[in-house]
């Protein structure tokens, strides 16, 4: 294989993308969908808050009323002297927006009954807190009716809320901090992405492919160099583009999140109390208060501190090997199916026997976070047509050396004796027209080569 116009190839393989319009694009469209993705749960999130309800009470109980403290989104009335029958009449008139009508205490449950009459259905999260708030009211009754003496303090003070720290120990006994969440995500983002792009540009490398040879360029394309070169040339060039693609998507993801981030977050949280923030993420005020409590700065220190502690150089450079050697592996695969066909539509019965593996490979990796050492994950990781892909999720948790050893050996010594044998069988089928081939063509041509 002649080096210099296999590089040739590349230049022109990798300069037919980039200036297509679809590459620009892709490029510019993906890092804004992205951005999209992270952003927009936050956006809608304040775009969507209740506006502010006021809200009449009627309570015979008497013991809640007195606890319904106004916030920013519920100011309360109290209108016994008026009945709750005359309120629900005029509601409109009055200018509110519903009244809680609570009956009498019961004794005998020691709780009352509850229910809100409102001009207009109340938002979920805005029903969810007045009940919550009654509850506690209720709760609070409780505790006094058993009259023992700083009770309510003793309840308080029972309450357990014990943080489990995790530890990692090395080689040398070394204690490093690791929360098992950071590695969760670390795994799956790079389990997501490897599968993305194997999937994403080995199905371009077997677009390309067919589109030269219905075309007929192919032709002109084989008359002046080798037709493996062709093929190897096409598969790098298409390397080098989605690396291209791939640094523009972060650098650019980036960028769009932080502007957008630094901009809308300000006027999002400017004055905005802790709990009603969280809150608007859809927990009850109770469950607000508490995770509020329980924020505290040295979270992110524990999450840096994890991130710090994962074998970053180690990752990047197995990530680089298991890109390469599973593009390349599966990338000749589809090169060979893209020779082998005049259209698309004929790919799916040759192509499904390439697709599930990869398939497998990106389930396995969902399942690997959740056990890293099980025997699924142990051989999804060695494995050459699914290692790519499990053995990046597994790497954050720490896989042996040797582990890695075999595993790289084995994807390498795959990708080239399948490289050769999808070369063998493109240089047949990148010259036949007119007729759809079959697996059984396939191996006959193998074996004439």
């Amino acid at each position: 294989m002649n080096l210099h116009i296999t590089g040739v190839i590349i230049r022109r393989e990798y300069l037919n993308k980039v200036k297509k319009k679809s590459f620009l694009i892709t490029t510019f469209v993906v890092p804004v969908l992205f951005a999209a993705i992270c952003l927009l749960p936050s956006l809608i999130m304040f775009a969507t808050k209740e506006e502010a309800k006021k809200v009449a009470v009627v309570d015979a109980s008497g013991i809640v009323a007195t606890t319904l403290d106004n916030s920013a989104t519920l100011s309360f009335v109290n209108c016994d002297s008026l009945g709750a029958e005359y309120v629900k009449s005029n509601l409109e008139t009055l200018c509110l927006d519903a009244v809680l009508v609570v009956s009498g205490l019961n004794e005998e449950t020691r709780s009352v009954d509850a229910d809100i009459y409102s001009l207009k259905p109340l938002g979920v999260e805005m029903a969810e807190n007045i009940g919550n708030r009654i509850n506690k009211a209720v709760e609070a009754y409780r505790v006094e009716s058993y009259g023992i003496e700083g009770l309510e303090t003793i309840m308080r003070d029972v309450k357990s809320d014990v943080k489990l720290h995790s530890y990692t120990l090395d080689e040398e006994g070394r204690e490093n901090v690791s929360e098992s969440e950071v590695y969760m995500v670390v795994s799956m983002l790079l389990g997501i992405i490897i599968y993305m792009f194997i999937a994403l540009f080995g199905g371009m490398v077997m677009s390309s492919v067919i589109e030269e040879k219905s075309s007929r360029v192919v032709e002109v394309l084989v008359s002046s160099v080798k037709a493996t070169e062709l093929m190897f040339g096409k598969i790098i060039g298409i390397a080098l583009v989605a690396l291209t693609q791939f640094l523009l998507w972060i650098v650019l993801t980036v960028a769009i999140v932080g502007v957008v981030g630094a901009v809308s977050g300000e006027r999002l949280t400017a004055g905005a109390d802790p709990t009603e923030l969280v809150q608007q993420m859809g927990v009850s005020a109770s469950q607000a208060e508490t995770i509020t409590a329980a924020a505290e700065p040295g979270e992110m220190s524990v999450i840096l501190s994890t991130l710090g502690n994962l074998p970053v150089g180690r990752i990047l450079v197995c990530f680089l090997i298991y890109f390469l050697c599973g593009y390349v592996l599966y990338a000749s695969l589809y090169a060979a199916i893209g020779s082998a066909v005049d259209n698309e539509g004929d790919t799916q019965q040759l192509q499904m026997p390439v697709t599930i593996p990869l398939l497998i490979g990106f389930f396995i990796a969902f399942y690997t976070f959740k056990a890293p050492e099980s025997a699924v994950s142990f051989w999804g990781s060695l494995i050459p047509f699914t290692s790519p892909i499990v053995m990046l999720a597994r790497l954050p948790f720490g896989v042996p050396v040797w582990e890695v050893a075999v595993s790289v050996a084995l994807l390498l010594v795959t990708t080239v004796v399948f490289a050769w044998l999808s070369a063998k069988i493109y240089k047949v089928g990148i010259l036949m027209f007119g007729k759809k081939s079959t697996w059984k063509d396939l191996w006959k041509w193998l074996k004439q080569n």
